[in-house]
């Protein structure tokens, strides 16, 4: 291919999606800043740094006239991080899998998974030795061309299968924790976060499965098929933006069911004594209203002495019991004491009228 009739960069789709990956993962930097670096997210950040790199390595090897050498070298560069961006998307279910699931469930599920895991790192090596061979002959060959183009049927299947295996054991996860849990609101918007990522998921790896099987020239866009092949790996790139905005969707579902939950069990009280919370509460708010209870208690204590004093004036006479309750210090309260605490000395007469 003679220089002049090298397609620029950014003329092509190939560029684009690069430059998404990249964007990606600067994306991808700024929510684990802000959801405190969770693991997961470091999923959609290598995904998108992987997609990256296998467009720009497709554009080396099939776009360039580099030594074919080198144009092979690239060309297994792509398949590799290829295999990282599409197979490294199942792993956001398995990151949440592998924490909840427990028992015989995650036995099995942690099988299937790492089997189908494998399976597709097989097909896909298979690609690439072939791919390999396929422009070391000066991409001539059209029998191998056929059969990169069933592998990558399989390809797609299996990771499909993946994600609908792992979206099976999430919705059950949910679906169970949703009944059994404070927080039912989060587990809702998870399990409906889990169908969508299922649904857009399986949609694209059906799609590339049946577009793919329509290639005839290598990573052209050449036909109508070709070009469907292409919007559904451009959906696929852009993917990871679903996982951002669910991480950081999630954190909001959990911290606003959680205000909510503290506001229900902290906010105003009846005189009754409520069930106390299973979880603890906020031990901040706790002690806050704490201290106005004992504020409370004061006041009616107050009005207490004062009501019993005036049925003195009337007539009544003390009984001999007198308690007195000194403060933490066990020292009379004096105003020099400040605020160093509850320290007041509180008596209470108790007063009984006699029939005369």
């Amino acid at each position: 291919m003679s220089s002049s009739a090298i397609p620029a960069y950014y003329e092509l789709s190939w560029a684009i999606l690069s430059t998404i990956g990249l964007a990606n993962v600067f994306f991808g930097a700024t929510v684990a800043g802000i959801a405190g670096f969770p693991r997961i997210a470091l999923v959609p950040i290598v995904v998108s740094a992987a997609c990256a790199v296998a467009n720009g390595m497709c554009y080396y090897a099939f776009y360039t006239d580099y030594p074919i050498v080198n144009t092979a070298v690239a060309s297994a560069f792509a398949d590799l991080t290829w295999l990282v961006q599409e197979a490294g998307l199942s792993f956001y279910s398995y990151v949440i899998l592998n924490k909840v699931l427990q028992g015989t469930s995650r036995i099995a599920f942690l099988s299937l998974f790492w089997t189908l895991i494998a399976t597709v790192s097989c097909i896909r090596v298979t690609i690439l030795v072939i791919r390999v061979r396929y422009v070391l002959d000066g991409s001539r060959d059209a029998a191998a061309l056929a059969i990169i183009t069933s592998l990558h049927i399989g390809y797609f299947t299996t990771i499909a299968l993946i994600e609908c295996i792992s979206a099976f054991f999430l919705l059950r996860k949910f679906h169970w924790a949703r009944f059994s849990a404070l927080n039912v609101g989060l587990f809702s918007y998870l399990m409906r976060s889990t169908e969508i990522r299922l649904a857009i998921l399986a949609l694209i790896g059906v799609t590339r499965a049946v577009t793919y099987s329509f290639q005839t020239t290598a990573q052209s866009a050449t036909t109508v098929a070709s070009q469907l092949d292409r919007f559904a790996y451009t959906l696929e790139c852009l993917f990871p933006v679903m996982m951002f905005i669910d991480i950081l969707a999630a954190r909001l579902v959990f911290a606003h069911n959680s205000n909510s939950g503290s506001y229900r069990n902290n906010g105003p009280r009846s005189n009754t004594n409520p069930a106390p919370r299973a979880d603890g509460g906020d031990h901040e708010l706790y002690a806050m209203r704490s201290d106005d209870n004992n504020i409370h208690n004061k006041l009616e204590r107050k009005n207490s002495d004062i009501s019993s004093r005036e049925l003195l004036s009337n007539g009544a006479m003390p009984s001999s019991g007198v308690v007195s309750v000194e403060g933490a210090s066990g020292r009379p309260y004096s105003h020099s004491q400040g605020n160093e605490g509850i320290s007041k000395t509180v008596e209470f007469r108790i007063y009984e009228t006699r029939d005369t």
